[in-house]
């Protein structure tokens, strides 16, 4: 065993100083290196201006991409302090820049009563993980700038000239040798850019893209705030009131903004924030809104009459059926906990929302009796259709429990029962579907075929899902329920592959079963469950020649162009247009579809929620004038389909 023993003295314990440690480990401090990881650099020093702005001293942004992916953020604010730091013995500018967890939000007398982005570390970790670093600050009568490379200062606060005007640039360029890509997406930021907008009221953010002509400009301020917000993500849908409810009060030093509108659709959007930071999974100031609106409605319906004493309550999900809602607090030092650690933990949060929620919205239904008549008689109609739903499901599950198996009869189960191993292919078509399972590997993979066109659960509810014969095989298969009785640890597949021929009816098939999916199944993208396969277009063939498949057009003209310089002529090769994945026989469709050494998988990921909802909608929903939009807007992106 001698050989196996290494020395372990002082000599082994490694010290990383400064932001070594950052550039060592930099999923610890932005999540990934990835294209979200560099977004992230952007988000953390505009929260930086935007902190300025809530503590009430900056009112614009403008945030550039420079050719070369440099990045310029500049606000007008009170620029970082730049005399000595007593404690760092430099300037405190350089400190920020330079000393993790240096800044001015830290304990009570710190320079602000809330902030967001990494709470003291964002403006050092984007210096850690830069190429290069300019800051430029205006306070104090004068201009001052210094420069960074890789973390370190390469030129100290200096001193370039005089101005009566206050603020802070800060440009940078990320590194290269970090992040897998240097290529900012302009409707990613844009976004971000958009809701910290909604979040900060009378705030003026603008934003260029300027590496390539035409340049790209947006500019985003709303007075309204809140209600500005929630008109935006309702502008696609039919509204049963037209104006947000909204409510703003501080509480125990707790202040919190929300609107609140119910629109004619099926599914909840509420959307929480704290210190403008989006809690994606929710937490105390979500529960505390839940708790108030399902307390208010059923009192409110209760005094009215409107439910009668032999009728049960409302649920909270027949009171948040339709609803779009914003809910935003700021807390002086918020606790997040969770997986993704964007879940409030504070919980005196609850309490503070849940009282407040109970006082503003029972007055406000008390004073617009039509308003609470309209959302009550949806929120009634929602509960007769959770009822049926109930009826439904359980009339399935006795149907399963009589027959010998609860899996869809269509369904070619695979061998293996380790979920994380195994991977379902839905199918378009029974032509497909029997050559799928000709041609899979039984013990991984199973096939779902699927005939027709399924329901628009954009327009349907639970009760219909749920009687569905073309959805209930792929909610019996997935094996993890639908709503709120989703349970992602129950999922028999770790991987649910859409399989679809590549024309328009597949893309139908593909988006009908991507709505039913993020509307009931959302933690299935979420956990990145969700897959399309990417069937070849073409097929090249020659006798004495290995076929070639092509997945688009651009592949053909390459492998054309190749076999040319082979010597091979064009018209001398055998070019087939598939047009269905029931041309190929089970070989073929194993080579090139379901082999997991040679196939081509498209994770289904979500980066943003809000702006899903919003695609969901249009592509889904009942209004026809904005699909037509969207399409005439991005026909120019279509390929390969036979339209």
């Amino acid at each position: 065993m001698e050989q196996y023993k290494h020395k372990y003295g002082a000599e082994q314990i490694q010290v990383l100083e400064g932001l070594e440690a950052v550039r060592k480990r930099p999923g610890m401090y932005i999540g990934s290196v990835s294209a979200r990881g560099l977004h992230h650099l952007v988000y953390e020093i505009a929260d930086n201006c935007v902190d300025e702005a809530l503590a009430g001293y900056c009112k614009n942004i403008n945030i550039k991409i420079e050719p070369g992916n440099i990045v310029s953020v500049e606000d007008d604010g009170r620029g970082i302090p730049v005399e000595i730091h007593p404690k760092t013995k430099i300037s405190t500018a350089e400190t920020v820049y330079t000393v993790l967890h240096a800044g001015g939000k830290f304990g009570g007398d710190s320079g602000y009563k809330v902030s967001g982005g990494l709470h003291g570390v964002g403006a050092s970790v984007v210096n850690a993980l830069s190429e290069w670093v300019e800051v430029t600050i205006q306070r104090d009568g004068g201009i001052f700038q210094m420069k960074f490379e890789r973390g370190k200062t390469v030129q100290k606060l200096t001193r370039i000239g005089d101005s009566d005007k206050t603020g802070t640039k800060v440009r940078f360029l990320a590194d290269d040798t970090i992040f897998e890509t240097l290529e900012y997406d302009y409707s990613v930021l844009e976004n971000r850019l958009r809701e910290i907008a909604f979040l900060t009221k009378g705030l003026r953010i603008t934003f260029e893209d300027l590496r390539e002509e035409p340049i790209k400009k947006a500019e985003f301020c709303f007075e309204g705030g809140l209600i500005s917000f929630v008109e935006y993500l309702n502008k696609n849908k039919e509204k049963l009131h037209p104006t947000p409810i909204y409510i703003e009060k501080t509480v125990s030093d707790v202040p919190v903004e929300i609107a609140i509108q119910y629109t004619s659709a099926y599914s909840e959007n509420i959307y929480t924030f704290v210190n403008n930071i989006h809690t994606v999974e929710g937490g105390t100031h979500l529960e505390g809104f839940k708790r108030a609106i399902t307390k208010v409605f059923n009192d409110y319906a209760r005094s009215h009459n409107i439910l009668k004493e032999k009728d049960a309550n409302l649920q909270g999900e027949d009171i948040r059926e339709g609803i779009t809602a914003v809910v935003s607090v700021k807390v002086k030092e918020p606790q997040f906990e969770g997986q993704t650690k964007t879940k409030l933990g504070n919980s005196n949060v609850t309490g503070i929302v849940q009282s407040m929620v109970n006082e503003a919205l029972s007055n406000f239904l008390e004073e617009n009796p039509s308003v609470a008549k309209a959302i009550l008689e949806k929120c009634i109609s929602a509960s007769r259709a959770r009822e049926a739903a109930r009826k439904a499901r359980e009339l399935v599950r006795r149907k399963n429990a009589l027959e010998t198996s609860t899996l869809p009869g269509k369904l070619a189960d695979c061998s293996e029962k380790n979920a994380e191993l195994c991977e379902v292919y839905i199918v378009e078509g029974d032509s497909a579907g029997g050559s799928a399972k000709q041609g899979r590997d039984r013990k991984f993979q199973a096939i779902l075929p699927l005939w027709g066109k399924m329901l628009n659960v954009e327009k349907s509810r639970a009760d219909k899902i749920y009687n569905n014969d073309k959805l209930q095989p792929v909610i019996l298969a997935v094996g993890a329920g639908i709503g709120a009785d989703f349970d992602i640890t129950k999922i028999r597949y770790g991987k649910v592959i859409i399989m679809a021929d590549a024309d328009v009816d597949g893309a139908h098939i593909r988006t009908l079963l991507l709505t039913f999916f993020f509307r009931y199944m959302r933690p299935l993208i979420e956990n990145g469950n969700v897959y399309l396969a990417q069937p070849p277009l073409y097929k090249l063939s020659k006798k004495g020649m290995k076929d070639i498949y092509c997945y688009t057009d651009e592949d053909l003209n390459r492998e054309l162009k190749e076999l040319e310089e082979k010597g091979i002529a064009r018209d001398a090769v055998g070019i087939q247009r598939y047009k269905g994945l029931g041309e190929m026989n089970p070989e073929q469709l194993w080579d090139t579809t379901m082999n997991p050494e040679t196939r081509i998988l498209i994770k289904v990921t979500m980066e943003d929620a809000i702006k899903a909802d919003e695609i969901f909608t249009i592509l889904m929903g009942d209004d026809v004038g904005p699909r037509r939009e969207f399409i005439e807007q991005n026909a120019k992106y279509v390929k390969n389909l036979d339209i």
